[in-house]
C-alpha cells in the first residue's frame, strides 16, 4: 500500500485491510509516520512522537479488533498514556509526573487494535477554540495554514485533514470537537453525558460538561469508534445504558422521515457571517429533498445567560486545576498569562455564584427538552464564521499584560468583588465565543451533538453544520449523518496543497 492508497481509506477500510492481509500494521505505521514528517513543520498538529510505544506494540502483535493495525492519535487533554505525561499543552501540566495507567479511552482503543503513535496539539488546559499553545507552538489549518483548525481538538482535526491518520481522538467540553471538526472538514461526535467514561484519573470532567471522542473523515468510523468508546466504568458519576443495538448497526439501519428544526442565529446576539447561515440554509434545502419535515424553531431560552452561566464554570475549573497543579509541584508562572488571570477569576467567583450557574443548566435542559417535544433534532450553525485568522479573537498584548500585573498584586479580586471588572469579563467573554456561539448548549445540558461537513465557502473553505439530539440520542444521529453523507459525499474532499 502506498500513500495514496492510505489516503483513500478510512479507519475501518484499513482494519479491513489488514485482516485480510492485504497490509501488514508495519506499513500503516510507516506510512502515517511518513506523512506526519511532511505536515509537521507547516501544520504542527503532533505535541509529543510515541513511536518507541506504537513500535513495540506492533511488534508484539497487535490485539485483534475492529481497529486492529490502525494508526492513530490522542489528544493531549484527558486520553492518559501510562508513562508518558498529560501536558494538557501546558508547560507547568508537563513537568508534572506522569500518569501510572492508561485512560479508559485509551485502554479501550488500545484494546481494539488501534496503534496509538503520538499525542495531539491542544491550547492550554483546553481552554479556547483556537490551538495556540506557547508551550508547543501553533497548530494551522491544513485548508488554509494563515488560519486556525478550530480548538480544542485543533491538532487532532489538523492531522486527519491532513492524512496522517484517518482518525483521531478528541475531547468536547464546551466545542472542542465540533468546532475543529467544522474548520477541518470533517466528522466530529460529541456523545451524551455518561456515554464514554472519563476514569480512571477522573470521574467527571468540567461538572460532566466534557467528553471523548473522535474526529473522523467517515461516519462508520465515528459509528464505531463509539462502540468501542461507550460503556460505563466502575465509579463513574454518570452512566447511559448500552443501547440494544450497537451504533454502527443502528447508523446503517433505514431512517425514519424526521422533524428538523432550525436555526442560524447566534444565541448570544451576535452578527452570523453569511457563509454560515448558507451553510445552514442548503442543509435545510437538502434535508427537505431527502424528505424530511425541516422548520425554523429554537429552543425558547436565553443564550446570554446560559454563556455567562458556561464561563462562570469555565473560570471556577481553571482555578481547581492550577491549584491541584501547584500542589503537585507545578509551578505558577509556567501557566501562559491568560490561564493565569482566568484562575485569579475563578478564585474570586463566590459558591454563589458557581451554584446559580449550574442551577441554570436545569432550565437550559428544560427548554430543549420542549423543542425535542416536538422536533427529533435541532439544526445550527457549527461555528457563526468561517476559520478564522490565527490571532482573532485573542486579547490585546497590553491589556492582557495590565490585566496579569493587577492579578499578581492582587488588585484584580478587589475589582471584580467591586464590580468594575465586569466589563473586561464581558468583552472577554463576547470575544472569546462569538465566533463559536453555538456548541455550549450541549455540554451544558449533557446532549449529544454532530458536526458535518456539508458546506465550502466560496473561498474554499470547510464549514460545518450541527445537529443536537435528545440525550441518547447518537444512534439517531449517526443515522441521519450517513443519509447525509450518501446524499451529498465529503470523503474525497482533501486540502488543494496537501493533496
Amino acid at each position: 500500500m502506498d500513500f495514496d492508497a492510505y489516503r483513500r481509506c478510512d479507519a475501518t477500510a484499513l482494519a479491513e485491510a489488514v485482516a485480510a492481509g492485504r497490509v501488514t500494521p508495519d506499513r500503516l505505521l510507516d506510512l502515517a509516520l511518513a506523512r506526519l514528517q511532511v505536515v509537521q513543520p507547516r501544520l504542527n498538529p503532533v505535541c509529543r512522537l510515541l513511536e518507541g510505544q506504537a513500535r513495540a506494540q506492533v511488534a508484539a502483535g497487535v490485539k485483534p479488533g475492529p481497529l486492529a493495525g490502525v494508526p492513530g492519535l490522542i489528544k493531549d487533554v484527558t486520553q492518559d498514556y501510562a508513562g508518558v505525561p498529560t501536558s494538557y499543552g501546558s508547560r507547568a501540566l508537563a513537568s508534572l509526573p506522569p500518569p501510572r495507567q492508561h485512560a479508559h479511552t485509551v485502554r479501550r482503543l488500545l484494546a481494539a487494535g488501534w496503534v496509538v503513535f503520538g499525542k495531539t496539539n491542544t491550547p492550554e488546559l483546553g481552554l479556547k477554540g483556537v490551538t495556540d499553545p506557547a508551550a508547543f507552538g501553533r497548530t494551522s489549518n491544513p485548508w488554509d495554514p494563515s488560519r486556525t483548525p478550530g480548538g480544542s481538538s485543533g491538532g487532532s482535526a489538523a492531522a486527519v485533514a491532513a492524512g496522517v491518520v484517518p482518525m483521531a481522538a478528541s475531547s468536547d467540553g464546551g466545542g472542542s470537537i465540533r468546532i475543529p471538526a467544522a474548520c477541518c472538514g470533517l466528522v466530529g461526535l460529541k456523545p451524551s453525558r455518561g456515554r464514554v467514561s472519563a476514569g480512571p484519573a477522573q470521574g467527571e470532567v468540567w461538572f460532566g460538561a466534557c467528553t471523548d471522542g473522535v474526529i473522523s473523515r467517515s461516519v462508520r468510523d465515528t459509528a464505531l469508534a463509539l462502540d468501542v468508546l461507550s460503556g460505563p466504568e466502575p465509579g463513574d458519576p454518570f452512566a447511559l445504558p448500552q443501547p440494544a443495538t450497537p451504533f454502527l448497526a443502528r447508523m446503517r439501519a433505514p431512517l425514519k422521515r424526521l422533524r428538523i428544526a432550525w436555526s442560524a442565529d447566534s444565541p448570544i446576539g451576535e452578527p452570523v457571517h453569511d457563509e454560515a447561515r448558507l451553510a445552514v440554509e442548503r442543509s435545510v434545502e437538502l434535508l427537505r429533498r431527502l424528505g424530511h419535515q425541516v422548520e425554523p424553531a429554537k429552543p425558547d431560552l436565553d443564550g446570554r445567560a446560559l454563556a455567562h452561566s458556561y464561563l462562570h464554570i469555565y473560570f471556577g475549573q481553571v482555578a481547581a486545576t492550577i491549584r491541584q497543579a501547584t500542589a503537585q509541584g507545578a509551578r505558577l508562572r509556567d501557566f501562559e498569562p491568560l490561564t493565569r488571570l482566568i484562575g485569579t477569576l475563578g478564585r474570586a467567583t463566590s459558591a454563589e455564584a458557581m451554584t446559580l450557574a449550574l442551577l441554570r443548566g436545569n432550565e437550559d435542559n428544560r427548554a430543549l427538552g420542549a423543542l425535542h417535544a416536538r422536533y427529533d433534532l435541532y439544526l445550527t450553525p457549527t461555528l457563526a464564521s468561517p476559520p478564522v485568522l490565527h490571532g482573532t479573537g485573542d486579547p490585546p498584548a497590553l491589556q492582557l499584560a495590565m490585566l496579569d500585573l493587577l492579578r499578581a498584586t492582587g488588585l484584580i479580586t478587589l475589582l471584580k468583588r467591586a464590580g468594575l471588572l465586569e466589563g473586561v469579563i464581558r468583552k472577554m467573554a463576547n470575544d472569546s465565543l462569538r465566533h463559536v456561539p453555538f456548541t455550549q448548549l450541549a455540554n451544558l445540558t449533557g446532549t449529544p451533538a454532530i458536526s458535518l461537513p456539508l458546506h465550502w465557502t466560496a473561498d474554499g473553505l470547510p464549514l460545518g453544520v450541527q445537529f443536537h439530539a435528545p440525550a441518547g440520542g447518537e444512534g439517531l444521529l449517526l443515522q441521519l449523518a450517513a443519509e447525509l453523507e450518501e446524499a451529498q459525499p465529503w470523503f474525497n474532499r482533501v486540502p488543494p496543497e496537501l493533496a
